[in-house]
């Protein structure tokens, strides 16, 4: 059993909950970027994936994460290949895709399919949308994340795996071409599988609100965004969008416009809250 998911931290949970049951024994494989951001055109043909990386290298320049995009740390397509190659020796292999109700998830679902059609009847989905569980003090929530679900609550969760349906295949990887084609770069979740697309500038607004008339950190403003905005994305993403924003007139910016914690910002005097 290979198990894939979208996120970091859902590595670790998922490890503590095969410890937990040696029925879930299995490598996990993480798929590390974030397809709900970005352009996501002929991602399957060499010219979508180096337009994709050159954006990526763009958004992280100068940055926290600087080089980070070009230095080979995140190649998804590597993870699939040897993910593919796997399945076709061993035939008896099975993989089990868990994803939680945002879009992360939801949009490496998406990618990740059209390298698993081959495996029709091995591939496995965990979607975990609109179900609850039962956190650390016992009460009932509906988790966006796998990693806010307890490990033990994951034994329960396995009784969600089914095999991704033929219809599935033919219908979900044209969903995902049709969302490419419309050549918009950030997706929001709207319910089930569902995605919707906005510009790279979606969530500018919401972001310019945490910018006050006081001098903030850079990480400070984000870091309120991502604690109290509704919709929200990776720190990477912001920040680049946050420079964008305070390039333009009506804030003032001290320190050099690098890491989160190399500049702080404020709005002008005489400029609206």
């Amino acid at each position: 059993m290979i198990h894939v998911v979208f996120n970091e931290p859902d590595v670790t949970v998922i490890n503590q909950a095969i410890e937990l049951d040696e029925n879930l024994k299995g490598d996990v494989v993480l798929i590390r970027d974030d397809y709900a951001v970005g352009p996501i055109q002929n991602l399957y043909l060499g010219e979508g994936r180096e337009a994709r990386k050159q954006w990526w290298s763009a958004v992280l320049a100068g940055g926290d994460y600087d080089g980070k995009a070009d230095s080979g740390e995140v190649d998804d397509y590597k993870t699939v290949a040897e993910l593919v190659g796997t399945m076709r020796r061993n035939p008896d292999e099975i993989i089990w895709i868990w994803a939680a109700q945002n879009k992360h998830d939801v949009s490496g679902y998406y990618w990740l399919l059209h390298f698993m059609k081959e495996f029709q009847g091995r591939v496995f989905i965990l979607y975990l949308n609109n179900l609850p569980f039962i956190n650390e003090k016992g009460q009932l929530f509906y988790p966006t994340w796998l990693s806010t679900i307890p490990p033990k609550e994951f034994l329960k969760a396995k009784k969600l795996a089914r095999p991704i349906t033929l219809s599935e295949f033919e219908v979900d990887p044209d969903e995902w071409i049709r969302l490419a084609n419309e050549g918009k770069q950030v997706r929001i979740l709207e319910g089930g599988k569902k995605l919707s697309q906005y510009g790279e500038e979606y969530y500018d607004e919401e972001l310019k609100k945490f910018i006050t008339g006081d001098w903030q950190k850079a990480s400070k403003v984000i870091n309120q965004f991502l604690s109290k905005a509704r919709q929200t994305t990776g720190d990477a993403y912001l920040l680049w969008r946050l420079k964008k924003i305070v390039s333009g007139e009506g804030y003032d910016v001290q320190g050099e416009m690098k890491a989160m914690k190399d500049f702080e910002v404020k709005q002008k005097v005489g400029q609206p809250a």
